[in-house]
This record gives C-alpha cells, sequence and structure tokens, in this order.
C-alpha cells in the first residue's frame, strides 16, 4: 500500500515552527531521510502508515538510531560539518552536533552507546559520547572519501570503504591501552590501531560484514564488480563479475544466505546467493535505488528508490516488490529504530 503526504502543509508548518505528527511513535519504527524535502519520517512498519516528519538538516545522507530508540542521528553530507540530532518521541529537532574541523560526516553506527562516524573531508572516523557530548576520538585513514562504516559490537575492530582510493581500511585494536577510558559498557576507543588497506575495487563504496563475522562484500561502483574479502586474512579472495554498475549499497539478508546490491544507474536491485555468489534475481524497483534496510526478521527489505520518490518494499521469499512508501522526495537512509 502506498501513504502519500501532503509536502506543501508540512513545509509551511515547519516554516511556522510546527511540526506534522498525527501519532505516537511506535516501539520498532522504520526511519526514513529524504533528500528532497530535507526531513526525517517516522513510519510504522506494521501498516506503512508515515507517523511524523522532523527536519533533517541540510543534505542528509543517513540515518542511525541510539540503541535505546529515543534518538535519530543524521550525517549532514556535502560541505556540512555536524550531524543532526532528532527526539523520536517528542517529535522534534534537537541542537545538532558540531564536529568543528571534521567535514562532510557520512557513515553512521551506533555500538557501545556511542555514535561512530566518518567525515570525508578530513578523511577520518571518529566516535561522539552522549553522555558527554563530546567527539571524544579521531582516527585518520589517509584515504580519500572514507564513506561507510562497520563497527564490530566487541569494539576492537573497525572498517570504512574508501571510494576514491578503491580501498577498504581494517583498523584493529591493539593490546596497549593509552590513558583512562569512559568505564565499562561505554567502550573505550583509547589505545593502539593497527591499520591495514585492503585495494579492491574502483568506487568502493556500499559493502557490508557477513552474518557471523568471517567474510565481506564490497560493491565497485565504477566496475560493476564485487570484491569478497576474507576478514581474518584481510585478503581479497574473490572479484565477482557482478555487472552492478553505479552500485550504491549493499545488504545481507539476516540469516547470511541472500546479498542485494542496489545501483542508482539501472531499475534492478539485484540479488545474490551468498554461497554460489551466483544471481538470483535482479529485482525491478524503478529508475535507480540508494538505501537498503533488512527487516530482522527477515521477511521484508526495504529500499530506497532515490529517483523515483518512493520506498519500495521487497518480499525477501519471493523476491518480488509488494509495496512503496511516500515518505519524501529523494529517499536514501534507511534505519531501525526499537524502543528500550
Amino acid at each position: 500500500m502506498k501513504v502519500r503526504i501532503n509536502f506543501a502543509i508540512v513545509a509551511t508548518l515547519m516554516a511556522a515552527g510546527g511540526l506534522f505528527s498525527a501519532e505516537s511513535t511506535p516501539s520498532t519504527s522504520l526511519l526514513v531521510l529524504s533528500k528532497g524535502n530535507l526531513t526525517l519520517s517516522i513510519v510504522d512498519p506494521s501498516n506503512l502508515h508515515v507517523i511524523a516528519h522532523m527536519p533533517s538538516g541540510p543534505d542528509p545522507h543517513e540515518v542511525i538510531a541510539s540503541s535505546d530508540g529515543r534518538f535519530a542521528y543524521v550525517s549532514n553530507y556535502g560541505s556540512n560539518n555536524f550531524i543532526t540530532v532528532v527526539d523520536l518521541t517528542e517529535h522534534k529537532t534537537l541542537p545538532a552536533i558540531d564536529l568543528g574541523p571534521l567535514h562532510s560526516p557520512h557513515g553512521l553506527a551506533y555500538v557501545g552507546g556511542k555514535l561512530w562516524f566518518t567525515a570525508e573531508g578530513a578523511k577520518v572516523i571518529g566516535s561522539y559520547d552522549p553522555a558527554t557530548k563530546k567527539v571524544d576520538w579521531i582516527m585518520g585513514t589517509g584515504q580519500n572519501r572514507t564513506h561507510m562504516l562497520y563497527v564490530f559490537d566487541d569494539l576492537k575492530r573497525i572498517i570504512t570503504s574508501n571510494v576514491a582510493s578503491a580501498t577498504m581500511t581494517f583498523l584493529d585494536k591493539g593490546n596497549a591501552a593509552v590513558g583512562r577510558g569512559p568505564g565499562p559498557g561505554r567502550g573505550n576507543p583509547q589505545g593502539d590501531w593497527d591499520e591495514t588497506v585492503v585495494a579492491v575495487g574502483r568506487g568502493a563504496e556500499g559493502f557490508d560484514v557477513a552474518p557471523g563475522g568471517k567474510e565481506l562484500w564490497a560493491a565497485n561502483a565504477q566496475d560493476g564488480t564485487i570484491s569478497i574479502v576474507d576478514i581474518a586474512s584481510k585478503k581479497v579472495t574473490q572479484t565477482l563479475a557482478a555487472d552492478v554498475m553505479g552500485a550504491n549499497r549493499l545488504k545481507f539478508t539476516p540469516d547470511g544466505k541472500l546479498v542485494l546490491v542496489s545501483t542508482l544507474n539501472g531499475p534492478d536491485v539485484s540479488v545474490f546467493d551468498a554461497a554460489t555468489r551466483a544471481v538470483v534475481k535482479r529485482v525491478k524497483t524503478g529508475r535507480g535505488a540508494a538505501g537498503i534496510l533488512m527487516q530482522p526478521d527477515g521477511a521484508r527489505a526495504f529500499i530506497g528508490c532515490t529517483p523515483d520518490d518512493y520506498v519500495a518494499i521487497i518480499d525477501l521469499k519471493s523476491l518480488t516488490v509488494t509495496g512503496h512508501i511516500d515518505a519524501g522526495r529523494q529517499p536514501d537512509g534507511l534505519a531501525w529504530a526499537v524502543r528500550r
């Protein structure tokens, strides 16, 4: 089913300092960024109703929720140097996180009670502590366009994709600690880190770590290939001639059996069998696609179809599009928020 909202009314309310909000936020929410409307939408995944829209700040690209589901963080890309914060309970935008000289934030993760981010303009990864309201750690990659990132739950390994350098960066935490950490349970990024740069294909951007953490798949937009990296050895074990030119994002299904790749250059989302590496199906979603988000139970995938102004819903059993969500023009970044 489709839900259509009159964005002219929304814009008027926002300009007047008001807010569109019809219902309270459900315990599990789908978050959708709109590049065209500069909004973050809360969607009830049970009925696909749009609950609320909040200002996202300029050039919104990625979004992540805090572990308690109360707040969302939006990376404001381009020449910006801040991350927008949204209160998902009160449906309002809060003061942004000032990153100082760290420009072009993009990739986001929320692990160990902290917000982790990339900043392309400074070629770094950083972490922000919501408790102290400070950026408490920065690590340079020395690579161009450090874009997406994956932070392991034990906080001992971080991986980034570096689009213009055609590389992946592995950061592995050593045993020697330096300084005092923020205490048990909050994660301590201080210490010695070993950095390994792995060459992959041109335009490596979207990537994901397979469930179980044994391998990584990276989609190479300029080559149309997929690089498969063994995480233990940090070596490329296979390069797939995947025909995914313009690849934007890549995600494993929760069971690790399928891999979905979106591309802004074509009408299909490509589905691969993770074991055989073969194409299972190319699902037509529109004129191009960006963000991919898996439903935690593995039933559906949500695809941000940026050129078509909707989020497509793919049934992961039949591999067919079963519906669309209209949550603003040029949707891209997607995330789950689970209130705890």
